[in-house]
């Protein structure tokens, strides 16, 4: 024993050990000459300003460093927020051998030595490792992969520090095995809590000096360091140390020094990395939903940061045809106009083309029917090969022996240039890939390109056809568009949230959530085993887990024991006749601060259809019959679809323990087209539904078939006038 003690104590230092300690020694004999940004690093977690959603007392990250049992970290943020900061604050608390790299530096080699240290480390004297990796965004694929096998069997521990956007930068394999922490710009108090930790601390900061700085100066420093706590305190240091003090002894600064020491606004761009993308992003989305402020200003920042004008032009070339196309077919042309004037004027003055560029685009109406192509394409590559139909055939080669061409009808020959007949191949009637918006121009076209569809299957009697004149003729399509940008408003964004799609069918909210938010795990629900199909196909290419259901919607989750952040339903309760003992059961799934966020139409406060016959000359008497059995079937509290308004759905929340954080009832008045098979269905004589049912009770045969074909025929003279009513309710337990 006592020889192998001496052993060790004779053993040469490893290399990382010596260089670490020479590390240190140096940081300590430079430390007066060092920055002033680097001389105030916090020293601890209780030092640490800003970022109080990741570092708050009592969050994840904040109780991994106390008990010093923290996993593999990724901090992703923009400079001068306190990433390095933060690793050389669990330096200091961790028990573990602490060690870092620079990846801008390093190299293969420096990482197997690292890895080496950290298995001499755990091997010797059971301790762990962690390995600090500044711009760990800046290894390679194979840099990346060598940290892998290391950090998957705790070899060590990875902590990495990062400016671009981690899931496009690092290593997936890496990314699934790290938790990842965004930090944020730091907010204007934070900047000025640090300039005065600054100003009074006499051993790292300038407190031994008589500094008088302005509250004008201090807000401008502030203001103009744009959430970068280094660019503000390099300002500082660099105003306190080229101004002179007086004969008082006193450095004063006012707002001029402090314009001449910070200058222009750092604005955090770089033109090669995820800055780059962010602001174009920013810039397309804003164009895009015609806001022209916003727009303005995304294309002003990327121009003031230097980037290529043209770049910004391709840019907006690509949104005339993708997002505008023919709700105005000028605004492409004009765009060009504006792109090809900037190359023939060139800057400073070419930024007016690209300003009116900008606003051609964000005001003008919008339709993004040009996708229609890419859906055609996909057809092309999934569907059956199709050959062009016999009639349009080429005719001048194989009509005689063929018959290629036969029985095509020439468009010039008939009134208004048009005429119904079959274009499309046999497989793929019923298919449409051109959908027209109801702006612009556009807008005016969009009810003749649905009749003539409507017309050419009605000539074909093609398979599919009622389904496809419904989606055709968009029946509550941009309503329902309008009420999942209501419902998403109240959805806050988090990382690693638990989010349960109660009735998935409908695909509710599940794009937005997935492109949205960091890292949810997305589960589905669906009651039939053809939903669940559909589904699959729908969210192929989603991380999701898409689940049937049976009789009991919870038992699979029950079993489990999964708990949700968040639970979303879509018209759910319509089946339910005790609503609150039903809430009571689904509560149970949401986490102790979890939300449920639910939409549920009013059929009671929807349209009737006596509504739509009184604007015919419909019997006065058979109206006032037919409205009797409208109001019967309303009023009837044994239907759960009918027996419940939004006041008694709301008291239904409370009786099952849900705290109601927001009610509000939504209604839309417009008009809507009703197809011929739906008018049929409802008045179906030997298949009637709960409505028809009475119906047939309180009409004569004749009085049915002369009802059905009143709205038959008012239906096929155009839309009709149509209101729907929403409740819409956010709970927590």
């Amino acid at each position: 024993m006592v020889r192998f003690a001496a052993f060790r104590q004779t053993r040469p230092m490893p290399k990382q050990q010596k260089n670490n300690l020479f590390a240190y020694s140096l940081r300590q004999r430079s430390q007066e000459g060092a920055p002033l940004a680097d001389r105030m690093r916090p020293q601890t977690l209780e030092d640490f300003i800003g970022q109080e959603h990741i570092l708050g007392k009592g969050r994840l990250l904040w109780r991994a460093i106390q008990a010093d049992r923290l996993s593999s970290l990724i901090f992703y943020g923009p400079p001068g927020t306190g990433k390095t900061t933060l690793a050389r604050i669990i330096a200091r608390r961790t028990a573990a051998n602490f060690l870092s790299l620079n990846a801008v530096l390093a190299g293969i080699k420096d990482i197997r030595e690292q890895i080496e240290e950290a298995e001499t480390s755990l091997a010797e004297q059971g301790t762990r490792s962690i390995l600090f990796i500044d711009e760990v965004h800046r290894f390679n694929k194979s840099q990346q992969d060598a940290l892998l096998p290391h950090v998957e069997k705790g070899t060590l521990t990875l902590i990495g520090a990062t400016t671009e956007n981690p899931y496009f930068e690092v290593n997936k394999a890496l990314l699934s095995r790290s938790r990842i922490f965004q930090l944020k710009p730091l907010e204007k108090k934070d900047l000025l809590q640090t300039l005065e930790a600054a100003l009074v601390d006499p051993e790292r900061g300038f407190g031994k000096l008589n500094i008088r700085l302005e509250p004008e100066a201090k807000e401008h420093l502030a203001q103009v360091a744009n959430g970068d706590a280094r660019a503000l305190l390099n300002a500082l240091e660099l105003a306190v140390i080229t101004s002179e003090p007086d004969e008082r002894g006193e450095i004063h600064i006012n707002l001029s020094i402090a314009e001449e020491s910070i200058q222009q606004k750092a604005v955090l761009y770089d033109k090669d990395g995820d800055a780059h993308f962010d602001h174009a992003s920013a810039l397309i989305k804003s164009l895009r939903g015609s806001d022209p402020d916003a727009a303005l200003y995304w294309l002003a920042k990327m121009v003031y940061a230097g980037e290529d004008p043209r770049f910004l032009l391709r840019r907006m070339m690509i949104l005339a045809a993708e997002d505008v196309g023919l709700a105005d077919p000028q605004v492409l042309p004009q765009v060009v106009a504006c792109a090809k004037a900037f190359d023939y004027i060139g800057l400073p003055e070419g930024r007016f083309h690209l300003a009116q560029a900008c606003l051609i685009l964000a005001n003008a109406p919008k339709s993004n029917s040009a996708f229609g192509f890419f859906e055609a394409l996909s057809a092309v590559a999934q569907e059956k090969e199709a050959d062009p139909p016999n009639h349009l055939k080429d005719s001048s080669r194989d009509k005689k022996g063929l018959g290629h061409g036969e029985g095509y009808q020439y468009p010039h020959a008939f009134k208004d240039h048009w005429v119904a007949q079959q274009y499309l191949p046999q497989e793929l009637q019923g298919k449409f890939f051109y959908k027209p918006g109801n702006q612009g121009y556009e807008g005016k076209i969009r009810r003749q390109v649905a009749q003539r569809k409507l017309e050419q299957l009605a000539q074909m009697n093609a398979p599919g056809a009622a389904g496809w004149k419904e989606r055709a003729l968009g029946s509550g399509g941009q309503e329902l568009a309008q009420l999942k940008e209501v419902v998403f408003k109240l959805l806050s964004a988090r990382s690693d949230s638990m989010v349960l799609n109660l009735n998935a069918q409908s695909g509710w909210l599940a794009y937005d959530i997935a492109a949205t938010w960091i890292n949810p795990s997305l589960y589905l629900q669906v009651f039939t085993p053809r939903d669940k199909e559909i589904a699959e196909s729908q969210f192929k290419g989603l991380e999701t887990v898409i689940s049937q259901s049976g009789s009991d919607p919870f038992e699979e989750w029950e079993e489990k024991g999964y708990r949700f952040d968040l639970l979303l339903s879509y018209n759910l309760l319509w089946d339910q006749a005790d609503k609150a003992a039903w809430l009571h059961q689904a509560k149970q799934l949401l986490l102790p601060e979890g939300q449920w966020v639910g939409l549920e139409q009013i059929p009671r406060q929807g349209s009737l259809l006596t509504e739509i016959l009184e604007t015919t000359p419909f019997p006065h008497k058979l109206l006032e019959t037919i409205k009797g059995v409208e109001q019967n079937f309303l009023q009837d509290r044994a239907n759960p679809k009918f027996n419940w308004s939004a006041p008694e759905l709301a008291d239904s929340l409370a009786e099952a323990g849900l705290q109601l954080q927001h009610k509000e009832e939504i209604r839309f008045t417009g008009s809507r087209w009703i197809i011929p098979e739906k008018i049929k269905t409802w008045f179906d004589p030997q298949h009637p539904g709960p409505y028809g049912k009475l119906l047939k009770q309180a009409l004569s045969a004749k009085e049915q078939k002369f009802t059905r074909e009143a709205l038959l025929e008012r239906c096929q003279q155009g839309p009709v006038p149509w209101r729907t009513a929403h409740f819409l309710f956010q709970a927590t337990r």
